[in-house]
């Protein structure tokens, strides 16, 4: 089920954008501990749902979430490398699209130099105006600056011209990290990416009747439709356990089922879909910070959208990628192909702590990655993983080779609770009881 601090962000996604917050109206509108509530609401605001702004309060924000997978301006490189502006100012909102590092003779460098490039160098003059004039912007690393007239040639072309104390190689691997960080972030599918709008759906208005219903589910073999007044606002929600045995003149108003469930736009795939699942919703209605419906969204669109983001590929390596790269499978032993799979990882230097053993974060991802692949190895469907429960019983050194055994105790249509035990040789360092969500198939 649901735990306390999902359904705080689902009702926080469903307010009103510009609608005030705070902890202790949470609290007391959804019967949680302060605590709890507070935080769901830094949660909330690290995802881009609520802003904190000083004097006014907490706030429903719009999550500006479809960003370009690549995009980082000048003006945010200025950012992480605590740089200084000398000039171009009006240039830094523009896109960087590669970097250039000034380590050779200029005739050699003009090639590489394209428009919107970020050329490093140092105190070379000749080189910041032929990288300007070429329509690229400069960052002078080692704390040196320009000249005047080379900053006034930075405002006539609006290209930013920088500075910083780092040395060259440090700026790179810096803006390398920054680049490489924006390409991991995958768009995170929204409601708006997948409903059905408005004019390619049915619904009905309360003063149809069940005669109405019988006549809109026959033409469209649906059962579950959303109910709208005069100004098109919802107001209901009706299925066919409604109006069984209903007389065909019944207005839909008297047998729809009030105060229905409903998501908008802005709302995550992810938070739509647990509702769904665990409510056992086919369809839900999609509406405007006004109510109005603008269309519907179904539940095996949900799915197909799950397995997606399950799918997508990513256009770099994340901590989780590395760890589950050496996390090797077992299918077989001694020739003898196994129900369930093993899996076996050897304890590389960048899992462990500062002692030396096994990071506990590092146990739970490589936990996580096996309850994932075993699951999806047994039943061919993806999961999420609700809660884990895990026991760290002895050390696991550096470089010690380690067996993971997983077993299934219950497979249910939506859930399933695996044990995980985690053994060094032959011993029992680790357990854990894992209870995840199975993705339905699209």
């Amino acid at each position: 089920m649901a735990t306390k601090h999902d359904l705080i962000l689902n009702y926080i996604e469903s307010l009103t954008i510009g609608e005030r917050i705070s902890v202790r109206g949470i609290a007391k509108e959804l019967n949680v501990s302060e605590g709890t509530a507070y935080r769901a609401i830094k949660d909330a605001e690290n995802v881009g749902l609520v802003s904190t702004i000083q004097r006014v309060g907490t706030i429903r924000i719009e999550r500006k979430l479809k960003k370009h997978i690549e995009r980082l301006t000048f003006g945010e490189v200025v950012q992480i490398i605590e740089g200084e502006v000398l000039g171009g100012e009006a240039g830094l909102n523009k896109v960087l699209h590669k970097f250039v590092i000034g380590a050779m003779k200029e005739e050699a460098m003009e090639r590489y130099i394209t428009p919107d490039s970020l050329m490093i160098v140092g105190n070379r003059e000749e080189v910041h105006r032929m990288a300007l004039e070429d329509g690229a912007a400069v960052l002078i690393t080692g704390g040196f600056k320009t000249s005047p007239e080379i900053s006034r040639l930075a405002d006539e072309v609006e290209m930013p011209i920088l500075s910083t104390t780092y040395d060259t190689f440090t700026v790179a691997t810096i803006i390398n990290r920054a680049l490489s960080d924006q390409l991991i972030k995958k768009d995170i599918m929204l409601v708006s990416d997948i409903y059905v709008p408005i004019e390619k759906t049915m619904y009905l208005n309360t003063q149809d009747t069940v005669k109405d219903y019988k006549r809109i589910a026959e033409k469209t073999n649906h059962s579950r439709f959303p109910v709208v007044n005069r100004s098109m606002r919802l107001v209901g929600i009706v299925t066919a356990k409604d109006i069984l045995e209903k007389p065909d003149k019944q207005s839909i108003e008297r047998v729809m089922t009030k105060d229905p469930i409903f998501v908008k736009r802005e709302m995550s795939i992810a938070s739509v879909s647990h509702q769904m699942i665990w409510d056992g919703l086919e369809v839900m209605a999609v509406v405007s910070d006004d109510l109005t419906l603008v269309g519907l969204v179904s539940r095996q669109d949900v799915m197909k959208a799950m397995q997606l983001v399950q799918r997508q590929t990513q256009m770099s390596d994340t901590i989780s990628d590395q760890i589950a790269g050496e996390i090797q499978l077992v299918e077989e032993s001694e020739g003898v192909k196994k129900d369930v799979p093993e899996f076996v990882f050897a304890v590389t230097p960048q899992m462990v702590n500062e002692v030396g053993t096994i990071a506990f974060g590092v146990l739970s991802e490589i936990i996580s990655n096996v309850t994932k692949r075993t699951l999806y190895f047994s039943q061919r469907r993806n999961t999420w993983i609700e809660q884990m429960n895990l026991h760290y019983f002895r050390l696991i050194q550096l470089e010690s080779q380690v067996v993971i055994k997983p077993r299934i105790l219950e497979m249910g249509r939506r859930s399933a609770k695996l044990d995980i035990e985690v053994y060094m040789e032959n011993t029992l360092v680790a357990k854990a009881l894992v209870v995840c969500q199975l993705l339905e198939r699209p």
